[in-house]
């Protein structure tokens, strides 16, 4: 649930981020807080649809003007908007200035587990080509953070169930689910063990949280 979110509040070490996620609440209704100065019980669900491009567009590095074109309002109001999201997440600006002093040092950036990601662009005089590095320096720990635990979570996951002697397996791997076959009279056993699993594959200063669904099919569990 959230992992990109969860990533960025673990690798900015932001307090308000971090407390948060330690907290249980919902993080887009926090930040449509913050950004439209109301209180959290005063978040109506379209502020938070709002929020929740706010949020993730600073994981791709959003300028003004994506925002603006992305929430179709003025460019004023979404420099507005991203300057109070990083009143309130200070450490998360910190953050991405650091990161972007380090991939134009070593032109590349790296995931959790050490995995680079090249960015030959990142110094060149095309802006757009310079801009682009930028954006992907900002979200690949990230986005490849996550990567690197999905992975981590199907091998564990697999040893795991072959050690408990499960016929279950894992089918299909989607962003950040796991989609798994099993037989019905050990179901719940399946559940707990992915559960396990996957909020415990790495040690995180924020919670990962993994929710579980149980259909006949695939379509069933959307």
């Amino acid at each position: 649930s959230q992992i990109e979110l969860r990533l960025l509040a673990h690798l900015s070490r932001d307090t308000n981020l971090k407390s948060a996620f330690l907290r249980g609440e919902d993080i887009h209704r926090q930040t449509a807080a913050e950004i439209f100065q109301v209180l959290p019980l005063q978040v109506t669900p379209q502020m938070r649809r709002k929020a929740k491009i706010v949020n993730f567009g600073i994981l791709y590095g959003i300028s003004p003007y994506g925002l603006s074109r992305d929430m179709g309002i003025s460019q004023k109001e979404a420099e507005e908007y991203i300057q109070r999201y990083f009143e309130r997440y200070p450490k998360v600006k910190e953050y991405i200035d650091r990161i972007l002093e380090e991939a134009r040092k070593h032109r590349y950036v790296t995931t959790l587990m050490g995995r680079k990601r090249p960015l030959p662009g990142i110094l060149v005089s095309n802006r757009k080509r310079r801009e682009f590095a930028e954006r992907t320096a900002i979200n690949s720990p990230i986005q490849g953070g996550a990567a690197d635990l999905i992975k981590l979570s199907m091998i564990n996951l697999h040893r795991r169930l072959k050690k408990e002697n499960s016929h279950a397996y894992i089918i299909l791997q989607i962003h950040d689910e796991l989609l798994l076959e099993a037989p019905e009279n050990q179901i719940e056993m399946v559940r707990k063990i992915v559960k396990q699993e996957m909020e415990q594959v790495m040690k995180l200063s924020v919670p990962l949280i993994v929710n579980t669904k149980i259909g006949k099919n695939w379509g069933d569990m959307k």
